[in-house]
């Protein structure tokens, strides 16, 4: 059975935001991620091994693998042919309403704003991607729109910690959140995956 983007967003209670530097990486940190309970994955496009990880990723077992950093609409049909089972973007333009749509790539589509949150449901998605979260106003901006948008779920992302996250997460409107904690750089480069693993079973916590 298919699984709807809403699916997806309720299975981890975190999407861990991931850049990947060095091909070798993604199969083990995608292993680590899965062991700790997370299995959604964010891929993003900030760096040349993007398509390549993702389509590494998406042949470990249990692993539901996204692209992020979807700025550009050749982008949307490419990480979906690399195994990319939803999208991520900043933002919401014409163009890539247009690329998500004719790829059929499920797209969480980047808002900061109302009128933004208003324009993104007019064309058809009720899943959304508060970004940058903090900045945006956080708990305080979500529990605004939640009144007169109760319709639209959430993932917040930018400036979530592990700490902040349960602020988050208690919102009926937020389904998960967004972050970079869960791969540090520097673990990943000494290839620490059992320190990711349990960093991943922290944060998978949160939801309970």
């Amino acid at each position: 059975m298919t699984m709807t983007l809403l699916d997806i967003m309720r299975t981890s209670a975190v999407i861990p935001v991931i850049a990947i530097d060095e091909p070798e990486h993604a199969v083990p940190l995608a292993k680590a991620l899965v062991a700790g309970g997370i299995r959604v994955l964010e891929v993003t496009l900030r760096t040349k091994h993007g398509l390549g990880a993702i389509k590494a990723m998406s042949e470990v077992e249990g692993a539901i693998v996204g692209v992020g950093t979807l700025t550009q609409p050749e982008e949307f049909a490419a990480a979906r042919d690399a195994g990319a089972v939803f999208g991520v973007s900043p933002g919401l333009t014409p163009a890539l309403i247009a690329a998500a749509k004719s790829s059929g790539l499920p797209l969480l589509p980047g808002v900061m704003t109302p009128s933004e949150v208003m324009v993104a449901r007019e064309h058809g998605f009720k899943q959304l991607k508060l970004f940058p979260a903090v900045p945006a106003g956080g708990v305080g901006m979500l529990n605004g729109i939640g009144g007169p948008l109760p319709d639209v779920t959430f993932c917040p992302t930018g400036g979530i910690s592990q700490e902040t996250a349960p602020q988050f997460l208690k919102l009926k409107n937020v389904a998960c959140v967004g972050g970079s904690w869960l791969t540090p750089k520097d673990l990943i480069a000494a290839g620490e995956w059992d320190k990711i693993t349990e960093i991943a079973r922290l944060a998978s916590s949160l939801r309970a």
